[in-house]
C-alpha cells in the first residue's frame, strides 16, 4: 500500500495524527466495489466510512466490506522459481492488517516493524550467535509479508541477504536456490559491514558539506497580523511595525516615501502622475488603493522582489527603533498574513501563498545582524552598504 500524509483530527483541542491509503470498499447497494481512503489514527482509531479501530478493521477485512487487493483482479502467474523471483509476496487482509499497526507504531514515533528488524540485524553483527539469529529471524518474520521484499532498501538485491543468512548451513534458500554455506553466512555479514561504512562514509561527507546547518531547533514562527487602529498606531512598538503600511518615512531611490507601501506602488506605476499621487497619499491602503489602478510598468514583474527588498532594507537601517523590533524575532520564520496583499507576498494557509514578505523579513534581518557582527571588523577603507539608495534608474 501507498500511505500518504499528513492528515490529523482534533479531539479535545488535542492534534491527532494521521495517514491514509486506498482500499475498495464494497457498496451497500449494489455490492459493487469502489475505492476509498482508509485513514489510520495514532490513537489506533481507524475511519473508512464509518470510524473502527484495529479489531473492527479485521472484521470488515474478514467481511468482505473492505478489501486489499481489488476483488476479481486476475491472479498474478506462478514464478518459476521463488528464489530468482522478483515479486514480493501477495497483499493478503492479514498483511494488510500488519501494515495497518506497523504505521500506528510510526504515527506514535515507536519503531515499526522494518525497524526492529534492523535493529536486530545490528545485534546479529555485534554478536552473530544463534540466540540472536533466531531474534533476527523472528524480526524479519513479523514484517508485514509483502513488505520483506523491501526491508532493507537495496532494489537490487532486496531481501536476499536477510533470507541467505536465515536459511541454515547445507539448506538451499527458498527451497529452490542456492545451498547455503559458512561463506555465504559470511559474505552476507560483509554485505551489511559495507552497508554501515558506505553510510558512515556519508554522514562524514554531509557533515562537512553541512557544516553550517543549525545544531539545534530556532524559535517558534512568527507571524506577523494584518491590523486596524481605528485610534491611531500604539506608542509602544511591537511587531506591527513589520507591516508594510507602518508610518515610517524613508529615502529611496531618490524620493521620500511615508511608508514601503507608498515607495512600492508608487514604483510599480508605469506614469510620472500616477507615481507622485501615490506618493503624497494619506494612507497606505489609499496608496494601495492607487497603485492597484494605475498601469504598471513593463518590467514591475521582474524587479518588485528587488524594489521591495531595497525598501525594507531601507526602512529598518534608516530606524534603528524599528529594526531592534526585528530582531527580537531571532531565528523565527515570519509569517506575513492578511488579506490586503496578493498570495504572492503572504502566506495562506491553503497553499497558494508565497510569503515573500516574510522570507524578505528573515533576509533583511540576517543583514542586520551581519551588520552588527561584522561591522566591528569592517576595513576602515572599504565602502560601507546602507539600505539608502541613490539610483535614479527605479
Amino acid at each position: 500500500m501507498t500511505w500518504r500524509g499528513p492528515t490529523y483530527r482534533t479531539v479535545d483541542g488535542e492534534r491527532i495524527d494521521g495517514a491514509w491509503c486506498h482500499v475498495w470498499q464494497r457498496s451497500r447497494w449494489d455490492a459493487e466495489y469502489y475505492l476509498d481512503d482508509l485513514i489510520v489514527f495514532a490513537d489506533g482509531s481507524v475511519r473508512c466510512q464509518e470510524r473502527t479501530d484495529l479489531a473492527g478493521l479485521e472484521k470488515l477485512l474478514a467481511s468482505g466490506r473492505i478489501a486489499v487487493p481489488r476483488p476479481g483482479a486476475p491472479d498474478l502467474p506462478d514464478e518459476p522459481s521463488k528464489w530468482r523471483s522478483r515479486r514480493g509476496e501477495p497483499l493478503t487482509p492479514d498483511g494488510f492488517l500488519s501494515e495497518v499497526a506497523d504505521k500506528i507504531e510510526e504515527l506514535n514515533g515507536r519503531p515499526s516493524t522494518g525497524q526492529r528488524c534492523w535493529e536486530a540485524i545490528r545485534r546479529y553483527q555485534q554478536e552473530p550467535d544463534q540466540p540472536n539469529r533466531a531474534l533476527l529471524r523472528d524480526a524479519y518474520l513479523a514484517v508485514p509479508p509483502h513488505r520483506r521484499i523491501h526491508v532493507l532498501g537495496d532494489m537490487d538485491l532486496q531481501d536476499r541477504p536477510l533470507r541467505i543468512l536465515l536459511t541454515d548451513v547445507g539448506e538451499a534458500v527458498d527451497g529452490d536456490g542456492p545451498v547455503v554455506t559458512a561463506d555465504m553466512h559470511q559474505e552476507t555479514l560483509d554485505y551489511f559491514r559495507r552497508g554501515d561504512e558506505g553510510v558512515a562514509r556519508e554522514q562524514e561527507r554531509r557533515a562537512v558539506q553541512h557544516a553550517d546547518d543549525p545544531t539545534g531547533p530556532g524559535r517558534a514562527a512568527v507571524t506577523s497580523h494584518q491590523t486596524v487602529y481605528p485610534q491611531g498606531w500604539p506608542e509602544a512598538l511591537g511587531l506591527f511595525v513589520l507591516r508594510n503600511d507602518y508610518p515610517a518615512q524613508i529615502a529611496f531611490a531618490g524620493e521620500l516615501y511615508s511608508s514601503v507601501v507608498h515607495g512600492y506602488w508608487a514604483l510599480s506605476a508605469a506614469g510620472a502622475a500616477d507615481r507622485r499621487h501615490i506618493q503624497e497619499a494619506a494612507s497606505g491602503r489609499e496608496a494601495h488603493d492607487l497603485g492597484g489602478r494605475s498601469v504598471r510598468r513593463a518590467d514591475w514583474a521582474a524587479i518588485r522582489l528587488a524594489v521591495m527588498g531595497g525598501l525594507l532594507r531601507a526602512k529598518f537601517t534608516q530606524h534603528p527603533e524599528l529594526a531592534e523590533v526585528l530582531l527580537s524575532t531571532g531565528d523565527a520564520t515570519i509569517s506575513y498574513t492578511g488579506f490586503s496583499d496578493s498570495p504572492f507576498w503572504r502566506d495562506v494557509p491553503d497553499g497558494r501563498g508565497r510569503n515573500w514578505m516574510g522570507r524578505l523579513l528573515e533576509l533583511v534581518r540576517s543583514e542586520l545582524l551581519a551588520e552588527q557582527s561584522l561591522g566591528s571588523h569592517r576595513d576602515p577603507e572599504s565602502p560601507r552598504v546602507t539600505g539608502k539608495s541613490t539610483s535614479s534608474q527605479i
